[in-house]
């Protein structure tokens, strides 16, 4: 399983980026896809995670100004961020795992499988 992404940038407050991330080698027919973050000294939060259903999931800094989808292969996952903030400055990762529920969609440990990262710098 292979999880690359793409599309990390430096851009200034209140500017947008598109992450991908493509998928190759799925195991799991049911699954979740997910992005997260990691800022240094930090530890790794989940921000948006999307299941088989198209059902999506949002971390509260996320609501209203990310938003998560499935490429028309379903094994492309984008991350649309708009109004970026300093605060989005992290590395950014995809995330694969089996079906979980929606309470458990942003939480590290549901997911088996990682990227390498792509980098987001936000300058204010």
């Amino acid at each position: 399983v292979q999880l690359v992404e793409s599309g990390g940038d430096s851009v200034q407050t209140g500017g947008s980026l598109r992450l991908s991330c493509v998928i190759s080698g799925n195991p799991f027919i049911s699954n979740n896809m997910a992005w997260f973050r990691q800022a240094p000294g930090k530890q790794r939060e989940g921000v948006a995670s999307i299941d088989s259903y198209n059902d999506a999931t949002y971390a509260d800094s996320a609501k209203g100004r990310f938003t998560v989808f499935r490429g028309n292969d379903k094994n492309t996952l984008i991350l649309q961020m708009n109004d970026l903030k300093p605060e989005d400055t992290a590395v950014y990762y995809c995330a694969l795992g089996s079906q979980t529920h929606a309470s458990a969609a942003l939480l590290p440990s549901a997911y088996m499988y990682w990227g390498q990262g792509t980098q987001v710098t936000v300058s204010s």
